[in-house]
């Protein structure tokens, strides 16, 4: 029996997937969560094989959660409607094992557990192959981070303020963010940044 536990922050969907799941005769929903930090709590208890874990909740994401979910012997699938490239990328470097959008069929679904808690990693054809046209994200990791801040509205003030780091750092950072992504302004610099997952 392959024990599953469902992180998804939309209850509606969530409970519909754990129905879909539950007539299959190999699979045991073991658990529900509805962000990061709960789907850690759960994994810690109910120690599942695989998790199908969203990308976008409150609190913690699942981009944040996989290495503490790998870390307990969990192997993790990424099941979002958010199939882009950057995306993917973050989540098998953080030691996804699969990712797959929430269009996928039912079957392909259960398809992907099986393979999964088989040992195989699973990723979505489409996604893959735009993920290697498009190529790994430019940003540094500190480019990343003073760009996901920028979005919140934050001047270069606070920024330098937040990070411990000089004014004229925080404005070096941001231009090469803004050069990387093509755009003329932060705000569009954020914008396409979201938009190829690279935030």
């Amino acid at each position: 029996m392959i024990k599953v536990l469902l992180a998804d922050d939309q209850t509606l969907l969530r409970r519909a997937l754990a129905a879909l799941l539950r007539l299959e005769r190999d699979l045991e929903v073991v658990g529900e969560a509805g962000d990061g930090d709960e789907a850690l709590a759960g994994a810690a208890q109910l120690r599942p094989d695989v998790v199908l874990l969203d990308i976008q909740m409150p609190g913690r994401d699942g981009l944040t959660t996989i290495a503490g979910l790998t870390a307990l012997g969990c192997r993790v699938i990424m099941l979002t409607t958010f199939g882009r490239p950057g995306y993917l990328s973050r989540a098998m470097e953080s030691g996804a094992a699969g990712f797959v959008v929430k269009d996928i069929s039912p079957e392909g679904l259960v398809e992907t557990i099986r393979k999964v808690h088989a040992g195989l990693r699973v990723v979505d054809p489409v996604l893959a192959a735009e993920s290697l046209a498009g190529g790994a994200s430019p940003l540094t990791c500190r480019e990343r981070e003073i760009l996901l801040a920028a979005a919140d509205g934050g001047t270069v003030t606070d920024l330098a303020r937040q990070f411990c780091l000089t004014e004229g750092t925080v404005r070096n950072h941001l231009s090469a963010a803004i050069g990387k992504t093509g755009a003329r302004t932060r705000a569009e610099a954020v914008r396409i940044a979201d938009q190829r997952g690279w935030l």
